[in-house]
Order: structure tokens, then C-alpha cells, then sequence
């Protein structure tokens, strides 16, 4: 059974500068945001995306929407090929393809009810309905009492905001959702009310998730497979238990030891990486990480590494990685 979704050499590119300048100073008016990253989801399961900011994990998310264009590779979704999908295409398929953005608050109206807005989705896709029953029942899904169907987003809390969020996204029973930073600006036990409201929604409507974000407490908590960004790369992808069990590359090793450990007692050693993530417009040679790795050596520096597979559908690109090739 192929894949609800399939990513196949996504690259996609921003403009760096304009073209007298580019012509002055002989350097390349584009820059790789994303740069030929390859992935698939399928039904009923969650991937989640990884990485610091910057290195390309909303980009993919805008593009996968139909927000910003690819400019190389090609996008799949329950079979179609999607990659050049026209702006009328893109309006069906956001009846199955569906975004919770990361400002739960901000991506609200503040002119429209949460009646309204949960509704939205429906009036803009001309379904015929009773709004009001409609309203009612997708805030009872998301665990909201039929009053708040009246109230202003500027009446509600950060968790009730996401839980608005969730109730627009599954509007339209769509097939994938993709969530960038789900759990942003929420406290802990918010962020886990979240969580749970995701992983009950996908087990009783079956739908795929692409998680992104750079939390890996929540990485963790509701994703399948996880792909680790860098750079506008994938340096490591794999079931997301065995990647936090046995991570094999030096980037992944150093963001799992910065995770914050809720067990008091539990002995930690944390991997600091000196200086930060290098400019795309400025790629260094060879792996990309050398700059900040602390196990690289001269090879490191001329090479780029292959894609390595390891086992149980675990990959890696290194030289040198920590569970041995």
C-alpha cells in the first residue's frame, strides 16, 4: 500500500538577492532553504519534523500547503502528483489537507466568533449545513462547551485558542494535518492536553499528522518516525524510539542530551555544539555539520556523506556516526 503522502527530492529555494547585485558581486541570486529532502506518511501515522530554527522545517510545511512552490523534486499525495498543483487544485485539496498554524491566538480572527471561525471551513468549500449544529459539534470534539461558540478569541486561553485550532483543522474531515509548533507558548499541562487531543482525534478518524517542531518531549509523546533537519537536510530519520534510544548521528546525539530530563535524579551529560548553524547562502563543504561536530575529522571537511542505512528503517548521513555503520 503506497503512502498518503510521499516527498521525493524537495528543494526549495529564496531569492538571496536581486539581479544587478548578483551580477556585481558574482555570487548566486538563490539560496536552498530546503534542500532535497525525501519522506513519507501514511494513513493513521505521525512523522515529526526536527530542528533548530532556520533549518527549514516550516518551509516544507508552507509548500506542502501550496503557500510557497517547489522548485525541485516532487510531492505525492494519495497518489497524485501534486508538485505543480494550479491555486484552484490547492482549494480542493485543502479539504484534505489541513494546517494548524503555530500562533493559536494570531492565526484567529479577532472580528469572528470561535463559532464562526471553527465554521469557516465549511462556508468557504460551499457545504450546506446547519452552522450552528455544526459549531456545537466540532467544539464537543475538541472538548469545548457549545457557549464558547460565541466568544471572541481574545477571551480565550492559549490551550482553548489551540483547541479552536484543532476544531477548524478537522472541520472538513480531512485526510493530513499538518501542525507546526502545536504546543508553542503553551504551559506543561496545556501542552499535554494538547497532545492527548491529537493522538484521540488521529485514533478515532485515522488521520495522518506531520508534527513540526523542535520539542522533542512532544516528538516523543505522539510521533511514529521522527527526521532530524539541518541545514535544509535530513541527517537522521527512523522510528522515533529507536532514534531516541540510539541516536547515530553527532547533531541528533547533541539535541536529545539538551532535552530537559523531568526525572530529577536521571544522570545527564549535555553536549554543548560551539557556534551556530551555519548560513544556507553559505554551505560549508563537505558535511555540513563539520563546523560545529565534535567528532570530525579531516574527511569530514572535503566529503559530503551518503545516506546510510542502518537498520529497521533507520537512516543517517556521517562519516563517522555514533552507532557504527
Amino acid at each position: 500500500m503506497s503512502a498518503l503522502l510521499e516527498v521525493e527530492d524537495l528543494v526549495i529555494r529564496y531569492p538571496a538577492m536581486g539581479r544587478m547585485r548578483a551580477a556585481l558581486t558574482r555570487q548566486p541570486r538563490e539560496f536552498d532553504a530546503v534542500a532535497g529532502v525525501s519522506f513519507a506518511i501514511e494513513a493513521g501515522q505521525t512523522l515529526g519534523l526536527v530542528g533548530e530554527s532556520g533549518s527549514g522545517k516550516s518551509t516544507v510545511a508552507r509548500t506542502l500547503m501550496g503557500l510557497k512552490r517547489a522548485d525541485a523534486g516532487r510531492i505525492r499525495f494519495d497518489g497524485r502528483d501534486i508538485t505543480d498543483a494550479s491555486a484552484a487544485d490547492y482549494t480542493r485539496l485543502r479539504r484534505e489537507i489541513a494546517m494548524m498554524w503555530q500562533d493559536p491566538t494570531g492565526s484567529l480572527s479577532p472580528r469572528l466568533t470561535v463559532g464562526s471561525l471553527v465554521t469557516e471551513p465549511l462556508r468557504i468549500h460551499g457545504k450546506q449545513a446547519d452552522m450552528n449544529a455544526e459549531a456545537k459539534r466540532l467544539l464537543e470534539m475538541v472538548g469545548l462547551p457549545e457557549h464558547f461558540a460565541g466568544r471572541f478569541p481574545h477571551q480565550l486561553s492559549g490551550g482553548q485558542a489551540r483547541r479552536v485550532g484543532v476544531a477548524r483543522a478537522l472541520a472538513l474531515d480531512p485526510r493530513l494535518i499538518i501542525a507546526d509548533e502545536p504546543t508553542a507558548g503553551l504551559d506543561m499541562s496545556v501542552q499535554a492536553e494538547v497532545l492527548n487531543l491529537l493522538a484521540e482525534m488521529q485514533g478515532r478518524l485515522g488521520i495522518a499528522i506531520l508534527v513540526i517542531t523542535h520539542n522533542l518531549n512532544v516528538v516523543r509523546h505522539i510521533t511514529d518516525r521522527m527526521a532530524i533537519m539541518y541545514l535544509g537536510r535530513f541527517v537522521e530519520v527512523g522510528p522515533t524510539e529507536r532514534i531516541f534510544r540510539a541516536p547515530c548521528h553527532p547533531y541528533t546525539e547533541a539535541l536529545l542530551s539538551a532535552n530537559p530530563e523531568p526525572d530529577p535524579d536521571a544522570a545527564r551529560t549535555r553536549i554543548t555544539l560551539p557556534g551556530e548553524m551555519p548560513s544556507p547562502r553559505n554551505r560549508p563543504a563537505g558535511c555540513e555539520f563539520h563546523t560545529r561536530c565534535p567528532r570530525a575529522k579531516t574527511l569530514c571537511k572535503q566529503n559530503a556523506p551518503r545516506c546510510e542505512a542502518h537498520t529497521g528503517g533507520h537512516e543517517f548521513t556521517c562519516h563517522f556516526p555514533i552507532c557504527g555503520k
